[in-house]
């Protein structure tokens, strides 16, 4: 999916793009959200105003612009104005506290804030102002030098942002990739997680270059979701397993009543699927209308697969569709399939870096980049995820990779979510440990005589804690290091009245 960078005859402005779906059909359309429809021309007008709004606060070719807003149309639209100025679009959660927030502008220093209101008096709007007094005629076209900033923590916590390599042209932000992600002209895409995550930021906004109609959730809602695939006849469908195992929970009258008949495509992303989830979906939407994409932010390289490629190699993420990938050991050298080591990644040769960090340095070795991916490849040239290393617990010498526990326990009818983390102990180095959010009274014993059916000794859970709260984002993302953290800070063990007998493990 990397292409060679564009020759400057051959760059197409963005704003050129959204000139000519207007022209095609200027009543179509473009983005809709909880409260309200607009068209295409209508978008194509508003962000003109807006960016000249933009330009009278400082923002300039080049410059970041950070969005923290909810999901809704002026998110769509804030990055839209940047792009007709030239500027990057810089996606923040509008949900940060102010310390975080601080170090995230820090980083990035941004030329202007929309949503949340800096401490540090650089210019920002909130969101909701009226700009129709603006001048709403096209303004100069422009090019700009990266198209997306997202943020990540990562692995560290540590706040950094991700420019993206490819310029703001069509031929970059498109070129071959909407073509292998199934981005076809002119279908209706249904955004259901929050935007400042990359996946749905990125997706809808090349939906919307394709002249999609953008469908934006407000939040995600498993029923909901269902509904307004039917409503507004959905072709593209982004979700990530969280969302998946929701909607494959509900009541039954509820799915069969569903109608999927419009999806030509269903893409996740975002963490592992559980192979009963994923079977689940491919017995709904139907295996040829699935696929997952196992890609960094950073884009150095991934995977694709489909429903029925999954079905002959399951649990495989694919092979590799875009630069390489290798799995190596802990002294670098290349594991042979079959055995798992961590995940590298470069760019294919004679491309353009793909990204570039603000805030942070890759984790890079003799040209080779690691997310911190642990996993195999088969035979076929399959990749199989483990899990992050930062997450991997060592019980007695053993590997525990948490997504493997969790996996096994969403598969029991009772459990809704679920983090897996490594507790210290002082003869086994550390234990498992389950934090599950269930949706009916189950007891800590069940769900470990369930697992015993399932996973080695060493990698049921000495111990289990009941969450009443979602143990992951609507973007299926759950920060382990930072549940651990606060496990190791509280004054005893918080559940000490649920062991378990573990027998040890010695290799």
């Amino acid at each position: 999916m990397t292409t060679a960078e564009p020759s400057p005859e051959t760059r197409t402005a963005l704003a050129v793009r959204l000139r000519e779906l207007v022209a095609e059909n200027p009543d179509a359309p473009a983005v809709t959200d909880d409260d309200a429809t607009i068209t295409r021309a209508e978008l194509d007008a508003r962000t003109n105003q807006l960016a000249r709004r933009f330009a009278r606060l400082g923002v300039t070719k080049g410059s970041l612009v950070s969005i923290a807003l909810p999901n809704r149309i002026r998110h769509t639209e804030s990055s839209v104005a940047a792009w007709k100025l030239g500027a990057i679009p810089q996606p923040l959660s509008h949900r940060l506290p102010a310390a975080e927030l601080a170090a995230l502008l820090e980083v990035g220093d941004p030329s202007l804030v929309v949503g949340l209101e800096p401490a540090d008096g650089r210019a920002w709007l909130t969101g909701a102002e009226d700009v129709s007094d603006e001048d709403d005629s096209p303004l100069p076209d422009v090019v700009g030098p990266s198209w997306k900033a997202p943020t990540s923590g990562g692995s560290t916590g540590r706040p950094k942002l991700i420019v993206a390599g490819q310029e703001a042209s069509v031929e970059s932000v498109l070129g071959t990739k909407a073509e292998s992600l199934r981005f076809d002209r002119d279908g209706v895409m249904l955004a259901t997680a929050p935007m400042y995550h990359n996946g749905p930021n990125m997706f809808s906004l090349m939906a919307l270059l394709q002249g999609h109609h953008v469908v934006v959730m407000r939040r995600f809602d498993a029923e909901r979701a269902v509904r307004l695939v039917a409503e507004h006849r959905v072709t593209w469908l982004y979700v990530v397993p969280t969302m998946m195992g929701r909607m494959l929970r509900l009541p039954e009258e509820v799915r069969a009543a569903s109608d999927f008949s419009s999806l030509r495509t269903v893409l996740h992303v975002g963490a592992p699927c559980p192979p009963h989830v994923k079977r689940g979906w491919i017995e709904w939407a139907g295996a040829a209308t699935l696929i997952e994409l196992y890609a960094g932010t950073e884009s150095q390289a991934s995977c694709v697969i489909d429903g029925a490629e999954w079905l002959e190699h399951p649990g495989s993420v694919g092979r590799v569709a875009s630069g390489e990938m290798r799995v190596c050991d802990d002294e670098g050298r290349e594991l042979p399939a079959g055995e798992v080591g961590e995940v590298w990644m470069r760019r294919a040769a004679d491309t353009p870096p793909t990204y570039y960090y603000l805030g942070a340095q890759a984790n890079e070795r003799d040209g080779w980049e690691s997310l911190g991916d642990m996993g195999h490849f088969d035979a076929d040239g399959y990749l199989y995820l483990a899990d992050r290393r930062s997450d991997m617990i060592l019980v007695g010498g053993a590997n525990v990779y948490p997504a493997e526990v969790e996996s096994a326990l969403a598969e029991h009818p009772a459990v809704v979510s679920s983090a897996v983390i490594g507790l210290p102990d002082e003869d086994l180095g550390n234990v498992v440990h389950a934090i599950v959010q269930t949706s009916s009274e189950v007891g800590a014993d069940e769900l470990r005589e369930y697992l015993r059916g399932r996973l080695a000794p060493y990698k049921v859970p000495r111990t289990v804690e009941f969450s009443p709260e979602p143990l992951r984002d609507d973007a299926g993302k759950v920060r382990r290091s930072a549940l651990r953290a606060e496990r190791l800070t509280r004054s005893g063990n918080p559940c000490r009245s649920h062991p378990a007998t573990v027998t040890p493990f010695h290799p």
